[in-house]
């Protein structure tokens, strides 16, 4: 048997194509074959002395549509593949963009474009900005939020801070990314008790303050626990999908059963954007969590000690905000900030349109009395 026998499909293609803009570092040549190696690497798989026949070279494998040089060993690169090549599957699409490609050093996905006919096979965010403030009967200003931790106390402590958090104003009540299904605080009974708890806080105060679980857990417990979440009366869920997988975030989301706004968290996403190779923020905490459902997109924060500045920042907020065909938007919600003195700052950066954590100094002293003092804050702070 000889793969130079072989003929390949003889389906006639849409031509329809999906566009990606990387960028490739190195001299003009090296960009050049690194380009070329996209579009192969990915989606044939073979070098292109070894593809039999005319019809997968011209059909299935990507091509260079442009490459550009803005400074001295930077190029992008617009490679563009056929949809078919992708079909309407979150875990194909992310594999032909940078499946083998993520191995190799020297390229960053920097765009990802899908024809309609692609993005319509994606349901997106199910409540996107616009949804959230409905739910939580905020019309205008910036949501805050904050975390149940430390990791180590029990549900009973976890469900106390909930209610002193949720009496004293915070809109979004969420567990800590590290907070699963620990002996000290089992899921079922932590969920439950914190339900309770920010009900019970919500009945005095008239607010409609939400608790968000952490559902991110093996595969097999995601939709046991969203349902558990779901039943006990959670506001949203958190998921990161990162250590899930982004299609698992997808399925969740979708599930017509859980319906819940979706908050994805950056865990175990980092080493994708720490350096110059792999993929920029905008893509991974913007376009590809905003296809795979996410209502809110966490996000570490330009004033804290991460590897993100502020031209990063604005990138994933205009991701999360742009029109996108029928794909509704998401709520960003930087994380890290400094606290308190920083509100004023990121309400300027971000405007009206986002959820603000509430940082350490929510948990020193009086956490009623901080949780007053950071809603006051905000509350004389909105942008008009």
């Amino acid at each position: 048997m000889n793969i130079s026998n072989f003929k390949g499909t003889d389906m006639q293609l849409s031509g329809e194509r999906i566009k990606v803009t990387y960028k490739i570092f190195g001299e003009e040549e090296e960009a050049l074959k690194m380009a070329k190696d996209i579009c192969l690497e990915d989606t044939i798989g073979l070098p292109e002395n070894l593809i039999p026949g005319n019809r997968i070279s011209s059909q299935i494998k990507g091509t260079v549509d442009s490459l550009e040089s803005p400074e001295s060993e930077v190029y992008y690169a617009v490679v563009s593949f056929a949809v078919e090549a992708a079909e309407g599957e979150l875990t194909q699409l992310l594999n032909v963009v940078f499946g083998n490609l993520s191995i190799k050093p020297g390229v960053q996905v920097v765009k990802i474009e899908l024809p309609e006919s692609l993005l319509s096979l994606y349901n997106g965010p199910r409540y996107g900005i616009s949804g959230l403030r409905k739910l939580l009967g905020i019309q205008k200003r910036p949501l805050l939020s904050a975390d149940l931790k430390p990791i180590g106390l029990t549900s009973e402590e976890l469900s106390k801070l909930a209610y002193e958090l949720a009496l004293n104003g915070i809109d979004i009540i969420r567990d800590d990314h590290a907070l699963t299904d620990q002996t000290f605080a089992p899921f079922d009974e932590r969920v439950s008790m914190c339900c309770e708890a920010v009900r019970k806080a919500n009945s005095i105060t008239g607010f409609k303050s939400i608790y968000v679980p952490n559902i991110t857990a093996p595969y097999d417990e995601i939709f046991l626990r969203a349902e558990t979440a779901k039943k006990e009366g959670a506001g949203g869920l958190l998921i990161c999908p990162g250590l899930t997988g982004f299609d698992a975030m997808r399925c969740v989301t979708d599930d017509i059963n859980i319906a819940l706004p979706i908050f994805s968290h950056p865990a175990f996403l980092g080493s994708f954007t720490v350096g110059p190779d792999g993929i920029s923020h905008s893509v991974i905490y913007g376009q590809i969590v905003r296809l795979a459902g996410a209502d809110v997109t966490i996000f570490p924060n330009y004033d804290y000690s991460f590897s993100i500045n502020e031209k990063d920042c604005r990138e994933i907020v205009s991701s999360a905000k742009d029109p996108l065909g029928h794909i509704k938007n998401m709520m960003p919600n930087p994380i890290g900030s400094a606290g308190l003195e920083s509100l004023h700052e990121n309400v300027n950066f971000y405007g009206n349109d986002v959820i603000l954590q509430a940082g350490r100094d929510l948990y020193q002293n009086d956490i009623g009395e901080n949780c007053i003092r950071y809603r006051n804050t905000l509350l004389g702070i909105v942008r008009k």
